[in-house]
């Protein structure tokens, strides 16, 4: 993948030819409907589909409550309180974006979020009440100048909402796919989403690779934090849905803006995968950050100190920690008690301890990790993307809300708010003519053999990855593109980042879409002509994927030669709106070359669908 380009924009989607190395689906089942992914934003969008009378089928990597929703720890954020609006919701949400936020976004988040929160409650979700009060108790996090972050079980929000919806979907009787990594979009011969192939683990009535044919898709597929070797991210958080749209010839964004939560539970520097949370709310209840001496700081660095943006705060314990060669700073919460952490922090408290660290006698070791992901597949105001019937919300998604960096517990408002605009933009087109179906909506016939679909494009099949490449894919991004970038870093990043591309195209021969004959014994290619290529299967596809996120959030981060919001350039320390106050539009072609274009302003354009 090289990076070329720098117009306007690309016209309307068309598909690369581009999929996974699979086997042909060996079953099929239709829906008017697939949701990809089981977090807020996919099941709120499953249960809007399926009460508008759509066919609906669920697809998920694990079990359906498996997802980065359940980790939530903080909250929700919302203007819920007395005293508060949503022009002051949307106001904290413009400076911690950084100037890259997408106004007419916020302003359709923060306007229509109250209301889906109520709505959420109405599922079944059970937030916590102020003492004596049947009223939602608000709490503080950072870039918030407003107590607006509602939570469930002390620090357990995530797991409530997951518990809720996932209690409404097997109360309605939505078809469920679980354990299934979804592989490619499936497209008509105009160009129009078909519906997706799909490899599942060997559970219930389905197994192997198949296909769910449906002429809309939503993708909820979450977040990419498994591309670093350190991530708050569940193992299930590879970037398959920003892979799979690539594929498909969508359009992503503000890949290069990962925020790395400033506060994660330390644990070594040889720690890797899924670290433990240290929630913001933590913070917002009073912890200090402190260095090895005790000495707050935060203080002088920000008017909100603890509470700054989450970009602020990685940054100010990576300076500190540096100047005083050390990994790690400490939050201490010490003057909580026992009661407090044991009420209002059960789940943190219970990590730390299985770790050997006591909150309540001790500060806390932490450092920044990767967290969340403010950019991905782009969409409009209706989820929809650059592939017409394919539509994104969550984390997977760029609706530019976030910008340059996501205000704290937007991110399941965000879910909420999108996967409802969705499902009534799905509800507000024709419906699919039905097909004879089952009481519970099924092909009457059950699993039928998988017809092959007409593609928009001949297909080739893209090198995989062997599975122990994953582990070096991570490595890679965390010393290249972590916290610190600079273009020595990016650079070097790129470099390895292509030799492994190199090798897995090599290794695929001509006939698995690889370089042409007599290619391995030539150039940067020589020395590894002999490696055989992987089989496909789960481990290989989830490291493929990393791979072609990786690349494009490197290329992105080498492009943007500035410092802004969680993006932090050590080579260009300031922010540079005049020639950078823009967003990056990428596809991936034919050829598997990256094309980046700029926005003129930043303001999203269009989708090629809206």
């Amino acid at each position: 993948m090289t990076a070329t380009g720098t117009g306007t924009g690309p016209g309307p989607a068309a598909g690369t030819g581009i999929r996974l190395a699979a086997p042909a689906p060996g079953w099929s089942i239709a829906a008017d409907v697939v949701v990809v992914g089981s977090g807020v934003a996919g099941l709120t969008a499953a249960l809007r589909c399926a009460a508008a009378g759509r066919r609906t089928v669920v697809v998920t990597k694990a079990r359906l409550d498996d997802g980065s929703t359940r980790w939530a720890q903080g909250g929700i954020a919302a203007a819920l309180g007395d005293g508060d609006t949503p022009e002051q919701h949307l106001a904290d949400t413009l400076v911690a974006g950084a100037g890259l936020c997408d106004e007419s976004a916020v302003r359709t988040l923060v306007t229509e979020g109250p209301d889906a929160v109520h709505r959420l409650i109405g599922t079944g979700a059970r937030f916590d009440t102020a003492p004596g009060s049947d009223e939602i108790a608000l709490t503080r996090e950072g870039g918030h100048h407003r107590s607006r972050i509602a939570h469930a079980g002390g620090d357990a929000t995530g797991a409530e909402i997951s518990r809720a919806l996932v209690e409404a979907v097997r109360a309605a009787g939505l078809r469920t796919i679980e354990n299934a990594l979804v592989l490619d979009l499936l497209t008509d011969a105009e160009g129009r989403t078909a519906g997706v192939t799909l490899h599942v683990m060997g559970e219930g009535q389905h197994d192997g690779v198949g296909a769910v044919h449906a002429p809309a898709v939503v993708l909820a597929t979450g977040g990419m934090g498994q591309v670093f070797s350190a991530t708050t991210n569940p193992a299930v958080s590879t970037g398959d849905g920003v892979a799979l749209a690539l594929r498909a010839g969508a359009e992503v964004s503000d890949l290069e803006f990962v925020q790395f939560h400033p506060t994660v539970l330390y644990l070594g520097p040889e720690a890797e995968g899924q670290q433990p949370l240290i929630s913001e709310a933590v913070r917002g209840e009073g912890a200090h950050l402190v260095d090895a001496d005790g000495t707050r700081f935060m203080v002088g660095r920000h008017e909100l100190a603890e509470l700054a943006p989450r970009d602020i705060v990685a940054k100010e314990i990576m300076r500190r920690a540096h100047e005083q060669g050390v990994e790690h700073m400490y939050l201490d919460g010490r003057h909580f008690g026992a009661q407090m952490w044991e009420t209002r922090f059960p789940t943190i408290l219970a990590a730390c301890r299985s770790h050997g660290i006591d909150p309540v006698t001790e500060p806390i070791p932490v450092a920044p990790a990767a967290h969340y992901a403010s950019g991905g597949v782009r969409t409009d105001l209706r989820g929809r993307t650059t592939v017409p019937g394919l539509y994104a919300c969550g984390e997977v998604a760029c609706t530019g809300v976030h910008g340059a960096n996501r205000l704290a517990s937007n991110s399941l408002l965000e879910g909420l708010v999108f996967a409802e605009r969705i499902a009534a933009d799905i509800a507000g087109t024709p419906a699919p003519q039905a097909a004879v179906s089952g009481a519970d909506g099924a092909p009457a016939d059950g699993v039928r053999p998988a017809p092959e679909p007409a593609l928009s494009a001949p297909r080739t099949a893209l090198p995989l990855l062997a599975p122990e490449t994953r582990t070096a894919v991570q490595r890679i991004m965390s010393a290249g593109a972590g916290v610190l970038r600079s273009a020595e870093s990016l650079a070097r990043a790129a470099a390895e980042l292509d030799r492994l591309h190199r090798e897995a195209t090599v290794a695929a021969g001509p006939t698995g879409g690889g370089e042409p004959a007599g290619a391995a014994a030539t150039g940067s290619a020589a020395g590894f002509a002999d490696r055989k290529a992987p089989e496909p299967g789960v481990e290989a596809w989830e490291a493929t994927n990393l791979l072609c996120v990786a690349r494009v959030l490197v290329a992105a981060a080498q492009r943007r030669a500035e410092t802004r919001g969680c993006h932090w350039r050590e080579d260009h320390p300031d922010r540079d709106d005049v020639s950078w106050r823009r967003h990056f539009r990428i596809t991936l072609g034919a050829d598997r070359a990256l094309t980046l274009h700029t926005t003129e302003t930043a303001e999203f354009p269009p989708t090629a669908t809206s």
